[in-house]
């Protein structure tokens, strides 16, 4: 990941990320809220009513922290931009923030019970998924849940979201397949995806269609998740 790229959009993030998915007339709070509810699902499925111990594992200047934090006993993230941290740290106090070089997550071994990372991957090189994946493995502690969310490559409509987004010009985008691939490799159990934002609504009956309907590839984004 550069972390020149990201330092330069530490005070204009949201409104980067904004402009991108304008041509959609939603506000960026819809898809950070259905990332929000979806993790919030898989979290009470896996841990019930224990609150786990979690890490953001890119998470930039922690736009989407206060859509989880209440689901977490202690919440970390790390970024390699250090602009961004330093962001981060100034306007959330509930959240213990650290750089890393994007190599080696700057924690112990088995400190975490749910770890994510949340639309970075597609920032990694390629040749690089592979030890990333292995990192997150790595702090996770054993039962718990590594979760990574991503951009579908299948949705169209996402594709012209990163292609207008100034700071995805980077992006390789993963598909689902090999995000569960890079879990198993990694040593992940029972890795399996939901596919989430098939309709830009957020009625009761617009989020009781899209659970029924998870299991199509075409969501604007996916989830991932397998356990340790």
């Amino acid at each position: 990941m550069s972390r020149q790229l990201f330092d330069e959009y530490d005070r204009s993030y949201g409104a980067v990320v904004q402009d991108s998915i304008s041509f959609s007339g939603l506000k960026h709070d819809f898809f950070l809220q259905a990332k929000a509810d979806l993790m919030r699902e898989k979290i009470s499925a896996h841990f019930g009513a224990r609150k786990p111990d979690g890490l953001d594992v890119g998470c930039g200047v922690g736009a989407f922290h206060p859509y989880v934090r209440q689901h977490f006993a202690r919440y970390c993230g790390v970024d390699v931009s250090e602009k961004s941290i330093e962001q981060a740290k100034a306007e959330r106090r509930d959240v213990d923030y650290a750089a890393h070089d994007g190599a080696r997550i700057p924690f112990p071994d088995r400190t975490f019970d749910f770890v994510s990372t949340i639309c970075v991957m597609h920032h990694v090189p390629p040749a690089e998924w592979s030890s990333f994946m292995r990192e997150m493995r790595r702090v996770t502690r054993p039962g718990g849940v590594v979760c990574v969310i991503e951009h579908n490559p299948w949705n169209p409509l996402t594709r012209i979201a990163v292609n207008r987004c100034e700071f995805d010009r980077d992006a390789v985008l993963l598909r689902a397949g090999k995000t569960e691939q890079l879990m198993e490799e990694a040593g992940l159990q029972k890795a399996a995806t939901d596919f989430f934002l098939f309709l830009p609504f957020r009625a009761a009956v617009a989020q009781a269609a899209e659970r029924r309907i998870r299991w199509l590839p075409f969501g604007a984004q996916y989830m991932t998740c397998g356990e340790v």
